[in-house]
């Protein structure tokens, strides 16, 4: 399968979201990334249902949902209504875990695990089976244009690594700090889905811009 690129939202224009949203209808994107803050969580507010309900309206791909917010049990199903179709909960945000994942698929969306970057890999040792995505954070949450962290390249091999040993059928996101110099190295590390945000948005020609992260990471 060729590797995904997941313009990240939360660098769009939000003065001009329809435009953006139709940007990347028309890019070689695969899907929306959608981040969601709380302040709680995180350091920093992000956006909820109102700006889910413009991009369910305009937004033609896959709507990636993650949940960067404490106790994410209770909007599951809002969610699900609002257009997600993988919704990721965090690790280190959920004290029921397996419940938490089970509610996301019976609420009909693929059901993903992000990880902090200081959470080891060996976390989801009991639970790997249960992810229809992990989500290796490669910087700090709560903040876009952060600097990428390098221990992310052998965190992901080591995810891979779990994956095959339990015959799962998990996809591997990367979010935070990718671009065209480390797509590629994600990429034969065993990524399937890579997050960007400013390196799409901040650039020129946004277009473009995806279409060579999508020629670099499956070459």
């Amino acid at each position: 399968m060729s590797v995904i690129i997941a313009p990240s939202v939360l660098s769009a224009d939000f003065g001009n979201l329809q435009r953006d949203c139709e940007m990347i209808n028309q890019s070689e994107a695969g899907w929306y990334h959608v981040d969601v803050m709380d302040g709680v969580f995180v350091p920093n507010i992000s956006f909820g249902f109102p700006v889910m309900n413009v991009l369910k309206k305009h937004a033609t791909k896959t709507l990636d949902v993650h949940l960067m917010i404490v106790d994410p049990d209770r909007y599951i199903q809002r969610f699900s209504e609002a257009g997600a179709e993988v919704l990721t909960v965090h690790y280190e945000a959920c004290t029921h875990l397996h419940r938490s994942l089970t509610e996301i698929r019976k609420h009909g969306m693929k059901a993903g695990v992000a990880l902090n970057p200081h959470t080891p890999i060996s976390s989801l040792n009991d639970i790997i089976s249960d992810c229809d995505l992990v989500l290796v954070m490669s910087v700090s949450p709560g903040f876009g244009g952060q600097a990428f962290i390098e221990n992310t390249y052998r965190k992901v091999a080591e995810l891979k690594e779990l994956i095959l040993k339990n015959n799962a059928k998990t996809l591997i996101e990367v979010d935070g700090g990718v671009s065209e110099q480390n797509a590629r190295g994600l990429a034969h590390a065993g990524a399937d889905v890579l997050v960007a945000g400013n390196a799409v948005f901040a650039t020129p020609n946004p277009l473009a811009t995806i279409a060579a992260l999508q020629k670099t990471a499956n070459s």
